[in-house]
C-alpha cells in the first residue's frame, strides 16, 4: 500500500465505528476529524465526499462481520453446524471482533431505506449475500440428507436472517440480553428442525 491508500484505510478504520453507531445522518465532519486526528482536508483530500467515506465505512464494518462467520464456518464440517455459526456468534457477538455499534445491515436498513440511496443498496446487497448462503447451505444439507427435504430454503433463509436482526434490535432497544438469548434459541431450534 502506498501513503495514499494507507490513509485511506486509516480514515476508514477510524470513522467505520462512528458511522456505524451514529448513522449517515448522525456522522458529522467534526465526528470525522475527531475519529482520525485529521484535517477537513486530509479526509476530503482522500474521499470525493462523506457519501464515499460512508460507503468504506459500511464495506469496512460488512467485512469485519462476514470475516468472522467465514472463520467459524470454516470450522464446521456439516451444513447444520455451519448454520449454527449464526446462533453462536449472535448469542455470544462480545466475545467476537464484531463492529462498534452492532450489525452494519440493520443499522444501515433502518436508517437509509428512504434517506440514502446508494447506502441502502449496500445494505440490500449485504442482505442478499446473506440469505444466499444460507440457501446454499440449506440446498447442500438437503443434497446430503441432512435436512429434510421438503424445507423450503428461500423461506428459511429469510426467517432466520429477519429472526436474528430482529433480535439485534430488541436486545438493543431493551438492552435485555436475556432477550437475545431466548429469540436466538428460536433460531437454534429453527435449525435443529430442518
Amino acid at each position: 500500500m502506498n501513503k495514499a491508500e494507507k490513509t485511506k484505510q486509516f480514515i476508514v478504520e477510524m470513522t467505520a465505528p462512528v458511522f456505524n453507531e451514529k448513522g449517515y445522518t448522525g456522522t458529522s465532519l467534526n465526528d470525522m476529524t475527531n475519529a482520525t486526528g485529521l484535517t477537513k482536508g486530509s479526509i476530503y483530500g482522500n474521499f470525493a465526499s462523506k457519501d464515499e467515506v460512508a460507503l468504506a465505512c459500511f464495506d469496512y464494518n460488512l467485512k469485519k462481520v462476514n470475516t468472522i462467520i467465514r472463520q467459524e464456518m470454516d470450522k464446521k464440517t456439516t451444513c447444520r453446524d455451519k448454520l449454527m455459526v449464526y446462533v453462536h456468534i449472535y448469542e455470544n457477538f462480545l466475545k467476537h471482533p464484531f463492529p462498534t455499534g452492532g450489525c452494519p445491515i440493520l443499522n444501515t436498513a433502518v436508517e437509509a431505506d428512504d434517506t440514502h440511496p446508494l447506502l441502502k443498496q449496500k445494505a440490500v446487497d449485504a442482505f442478499l449475500s446473506w440469505k444466499g448462503v444460507i440457501i446454499h447451505l440449506i440446498e447442500k444439507g438437503k443434497e446430503e440428507g441432512e435436512f429434510s427435504e421438503d424445507v423450503n430454503a428461500e423461506q428459511t433463509a429469510l426467517t432466520m436472517i429477519a429472526t436474528i436482526e430482529g433480535c439485534i434490535m430488541i436486545a438493543k432497544l431493551t438492552g435485555k440480553m436475556n432477550y437475545r438469548n431466548a429469540i436466538m434459541q428460536s433460531v437454534a431450534k429453527m435449525v435443529d428442525e430442518l
